[in-house]
């Protein structure tokens, strides 16, 4: 198996909420848009999330409920400090709720903050000084 990830599909139990918040909160523009079930945002070359009913989740997992998402952040790296702290502005302003607030992280030399958004995701935010995408698309971190 190749070591690739190509799609995110994230549970989520208020579809419509998801929806507002990213597309019309922070501006992501939907790949695919099938309202009542999923929607397909590109988040980068060859990697797509999703954001599925949770209820259809469920049963495309072949139960009747759907799991909960639990120990997972999504990670948004910036330029810096600044860009922390709008990134995270922008997510409040869309119904998104800070839950640590942009500051020097304990954990190496990163600063970062953390939101919650509608559809109960964990996003972290952050300048990490040894993080960057090289030419060829690799990351690099260090």
């Amino acid at each position: 198996m190749q070591q690739q990830v190509h799609f995110i599909t994230l549970a989520t139990a208020d579809l419509d909420a998801a929806r507002r918040f990213y597309r019309d909160g922070l501006g992501w523009e939907p790949l695919v848009d099938v309202p009542g079930e999923i929607v397909f945002f590109q988040v980068a070359p060859g990697t797509v999330l999703g954001l599925f009913d949770a209820e259809k989740f469920g049963r495309d997992l072949g139960g009747t409920g759907a799991p909960g998402v639990s120990g997972v952040t999504l990670s948004h790296n910036v330029g810096g400090p600044r860009e922390v702290e709008e990134t995270v502005a922008l997510m409040a302003a869309a119904g998104g709720t800070v839950l640590k607030a942009p500051r020097q992280g304990e954990f190496g030399e990163v600063f970062h903050a953390h939101a919650r958004v509608p559809n109960g995701v964990v996003w972290e935010v952050a300048r990490h000084p040894g993080w960057l995408v090289a030419e060829d698309g690799r990351a690099v971190l260090g």
